[in-house]
């Protein structure tokens, strides 16, 4: 094929790229891509998207940074042994993993680091420039999976990490999208950045297990009349994220995303805590447990139990490959600003959609077929009305047997739409 028609690829940068989350989606992609998996878990390989122009896996190409320096195929191996990757995928597509642990780069700050954050930001914007000029990229997103952060400290404290490799992908032209609960795009400085940016970004804090399950059952509690009087919960989870969640503050910034599930699908936070216990022992697998009370006819006094157990890096790796597409493709069709349509995937999502899982994919469906009507270069004017189709659209209801949701448009002014699904 002569490079004049070739497809262009696609730069997949993710922050935290030698951790378990990241190895997963490095190892998984390229078995997808080989046939020697199907894409399970991934919402974007589902007929729903078919349409919807998004990058083929095979043209994703993947850097990232970290401050470890642990080797890829070294870490692939180490969740082979514990039950995450299959037996013998890590090996097959070893060179594949060989080439993203050539392109990690080293992250910051770390110990002793006397680099200001201004020269810190530079520095990484610095990596995804290079990054995409050597490989001839069309574009890159910038997704974070590194560890929680505790919450930031307020006005006058250092940037957090998240939020100076959030900077750096603006700076650099690229699209971002923030998996975890941390500050990122949030924090205030990079939110007044991203508004001028004219880059699209998404977040926060994946949704894989308990908040999942929680998005599905509040909304049945409200539709069916049922009143909520309590709702507690207990995660043990291993691995890094059990060590990073084991400081207040991070288990705190965890928890607000969870909550905030439940304010919007129930109109109140019943009582109860969820806690967070860190059991090495468990690795990369987690378990969430559930208790939930609630009153049924005449006051009659009733509890659901749930019990999630998972493989939280499995969970996580193919919304992340989904994320990288649709935020990708979102940049190419011109949208830019926070992408509420992307909600489905969150705890805690950017803009004022809907809470409940039903409606969240509704919404994204919708979303997928708007970014699918640009046909290719030349047709921008169609691209520009398919993009703000995709973020005027709202929920109506019932999603259809082949997986597309009723129509319907979302109420409210055009500049509320613009800035909560995201500007041109």
């Amino acid at each position: 094929m002569s490079a004049s028609l070739s497809r262009p690829r696609v730069g997949v940068w993710l922050i935290g790229a030698r951790g378990s989350v990241a190895t997963t989606v490095f190892t998984g992609c390229a078995a997808v891509t080989a046939g020697l998996h199907p894409p399970t878990g991934m919402v974007t390989e589902t007929p729903a998207f078919t349409g919807s122009g998004l990058p083929a896996l095979s043209d994703l190409v993947f850097g990232g940074h970290d401050t470890l320096d642990c080797p890829l195929p070294k870490r692939a191996e180490a969740l082979t042994a514990g039950g995450v990757l299959p037996p013998g995928v890590a090996t097959a597509v070893a060179s594949e993993l060989v080439a993203a642990d050539r392109e990690i780069r080293p992250g910051g700050p770390t110990p002793g680091d006397t680099r200001s954050e201004a020269e810190l930001i530079t520095a990484f914007a610095d990596d995804l420039r290079d990054f995409v000029h050597r490989h001839e990229l069309e574009r890159a997103v910038v997704v974070n999976v590194a560890s929680t952060e505790p919450v930031s400290q307020g006005p006058g404290a250092p940037l957090p990490a998240s939020t100076l490799y959030a900077l750096a992908a603006l700076r650099a032209g690229c699209s971002y999208v923030n998996f975890t609960p941390s500050a990122g795009m949030h924090h205030p400085v990079a939110t007044r950045e991203a508004y001028g940016s004219g880059l699209p970004h998404a977040g926060r804090d994946g949704k894989t297990g308990q908040t999942l399950l929680r998005a599905v059952l509040g909304p049945m509690f409200a539709q069916r009349a049922l009143t909520v009087r309590a709702w507690s919960g207990t995660n043990l989870l291993g691995g890094g994220d059990g060590a990073a969640l084991a400081d207040p503050a991070a288990a705190a910034a965890k928890n607000a995303g969870k909550e905030r599930v439940l304010a919007d699908t129930l109109g109140t936070v019943p009582e109860g805590e969820v806690h967070i216990d860190d059991v090495p022992a468990l690795g990369d697998w987690k378990t969430a447990w559930d208790h939930i009370a609630f009153d049924g006819f005449l006051g009659t006094r009733m509890i659901l139990q749930t019990i999630w157990q998972g493989c939280d890096s499995a969970l996580a790796a193919p919304l992340v490959l989904d994320l990288a597409r649709l935020t990708a493709r979102a940049h190419e069709a011109g949208m830019s600003g926070p992408l509420g349509a992307l909600g489905f995937y969150f705890k805690d999502p950017v803009g004022d959609g809907p809470s409940g899982l039903a409606e969240q994919y509704g919404e994204l469906v919708r979303f997928g077929r708007g970014l699918g009507e640009e046909t290719g270069p030349g047709d921008e004017a169609s691209a520009s009305q398919a993009a703000e189709e995709a973020r005027a659209l709202a929920p109506a209801g019932q999603i259809t047997p082949d997986g597309l949701p009723g129509e319907g448009r979302v109420t409210g002014s055009a500049g509320q739409a613009d800035e909560t699904e995201g500007r041109r």
